[in-house]
């Protein structure tokens, strides 16, 4: 897994679409034309945590039923039980034995089913509350807590086994992540709240995930135990982190008051949706899209989000400008196969946020450079990560395809408000930009100077047009001290925001 360091250098679709539709988004043609943003309704979706879904008060027909006062019932029956039996556990606390290492071990097509108040509890006593490799295990209406997974490790899917459905469960207040995910698995109407670290690592090692589904879920608070904190840098944290995730579609979410971002994609991801959202007040980015590639982000609410990180960085006087939507060295590449060969970002509204969009490109992060914190790894594009050495990188194919590219991004038909009177801040919340450092390192690497910036700035088709500005919006260009009024930002040589619409002061 890759350690972090982001400056080593320097709601589902009603919610959205009832928005765009009252602001009028996509149709407004003066900068005067809205007096003040529309009001966000005050009942978030996915509020799942609040009301869980009951589940069975009587047991499934053909199901074992598990008895709350017999210790380890659950791990006992599933292992003397054939594969593809279904189970109900009675209302109730259900525990395991008190070692460590007890845990249930599902077998293949395994159905697990909570009645009314059926919660199995770790007693901050076991690591893990399902693991194993059996395919295709289903979990619905069970409360999982008191797990204490060690760190990057999950106490649901502990093995990220496939073909998962999890589904109107609870599972809080775990050491670690919450959750691991497979391939296909599926995370519906679930709260995932209160974890020690994620409330979903979706990671496999060795493997890339195919076909994830994360729709419905409340995903609060999570990162309880601030790993940031605890490993400065390591890029631990958040609501939901994807690992070579490969077709995932992410909708319907509320993803909020998570100590650190919402949602982190992380190296080599491709072929995201991300659409119907509402991203809440995390301390960190709504979203980072990092070192990855082709996603569509559309319809999402995303407002209060940054601005506990946001003006961490501020107040430290770190000029980078880091974003509500984060893209670093992410970008659409035609060649990886996708529903999309670009990062499209349209539809969305972005309300009181620690600033809005950055595509960031680091000049000394690419595929076998020391600067390249996901060590290990290259681009989907080389197989090998030797052959990203001189003098072959020097030259075509690879000079660009030892690269993480952010290119091919369209930022259109969004709506950005800022009042920085609700954020609370004088400086260095209300930038957009794009941007990269002055390459130096190493010394063989053939991307030092202005390579990149430039390339990242005018020539990898990284576009914002059509868009809706409220409030003192900057921008940044090329590097960190190009700051741009709206005039400068669409005029020559950036051209960019063709067809948007500006209207200065707070958005109030």
């Amino acid at each position: 897994m890759e350690i972090k360091r982001r400056h080593r250098a320097w709601a589902a679709a009603p919610l959205a679409l009832a928005l765009l539709a009252a602001t009028g988004c996509e149709s407004e043609s003066t900068p005067t034309a809205r007096a003040k943003p529309t009001a966000a309704p005050s009942t978030p979706v996915a509020r799942v945590c609040a009301k869980p879904a009951a589940g069975p008060a009587k047991a499934p027909a053909g199901a074992v039923t598990v008895d709350p006062a017999v210790v380890g019932d659950l791990a006992a029956k599933t292992r003397s039980s054939p594969p593809n039996t279904s189970f109900w556990l009675r209302p109730g606390r259900h525990t395991l034995a008190p070692d460590r290492y007890a845990q249930v071990v599902p077998k293949e097509g395994n159905r697990y089913f909570g009645a009314p108040g059926a919660v199995l509890d770790g007693r901050k006593k076991n690591q893990y509350a399902f693991s194993g490799n059996a395919r295709n295990v289903t979990i619905r209406h069970l409360t999982v807590q008191g797990f204490v997974a060690p760190h990057n490790e999950g106490v649901v899917n502990h093995d990220s086994a496939d073909g998962w459905v999890i589904e109107h469960a609870t599972i809080r207040n775990n050491s670690g992540a919450g959750l691991m995910a497979g391939a296909r698995q599926q995370v519906r109407a679930s709260c995932l709240r209160d974890n020690g670290q994620y409330g979903i690592n979706a990671y496999k090692a060795g493997d890339a995930i195919r076909g994830l589904v994360v729709e419905g879920n409340e995903i609060a608070g999570n990162n309880t135990e601030d790993w940031e904190r605890r490993r400065p840098g390591c890029g631990c944290t958040g609501g939901i982190k994807f690992w070579a995730v490969n077709g995932a579609d992410v909708r319907g979410n509320w993803v909020h008051d998570n100590r650190g971002a919402g949602l982190w994609a992380d190296t080599n991801n491709n072929d995201f949706r991300i659409e119907n959202n509402l991203l809440e007040a995390n301390d960190g980015a709504a979203l980072i899209y990092e070192t990855s590639y082709n996603a569509v982000i559309r319809n999402n609410t995303i407002r209060r989000n940054n601005w506990v990180e946001g003006r961490s960085y501020a107040d430290r006087g770190d000029s980078f400008p880091f974003a509500t939507i984060y893209l670093s060295e992410s970008g659409g590449e035609p060649r990886v196969r996708a529903r999309t060969d670009k990062i499209e970002i349209y539809r969305n509204v972005l309300e009181n946020n620690w600033s809005g969009i950055t595509l960031w490109e680091n000049a000394d992060r690419f595929c076998n450079s020391p600067a390249n914190t996901s060590a290990g790894d290259c681009t989907l594009l080389v197989d090998t990560t030797g052959r990203c050495a001189q003098p072959a990188i020097a030259g075509a194919p690879l000079y660009a395809d030892c690269r993480w590219k952010t290119q091919r991004v369209d930022i259109h038909h969004n709506r950005f408000v800022l009042d920085t009177s609700v954020v609370d801040c004088a400086v260095k919340c209300d930038r957009m930009a794009v941007l990269a450092n002055y390459g130096t390192y190493p010394d063989w690497s053939p991307y030092q100077g202005e390579r990149v910036a430039e390339a990242i700035t005018h020539r990898q088709h990284n576009r914002w047009h059509d868009n809706v500005y409220v409030g003192p919006w900057k921008f940044v260009a090329h590097d960190p001290s190009r700051i741009l009024d709206p005039v400068q930002w669409q005029g020559t040589p950036y051209q960019q925001d063709a067809g948007s619409t500006f209207r200065a002061g707070n958005g109030g």
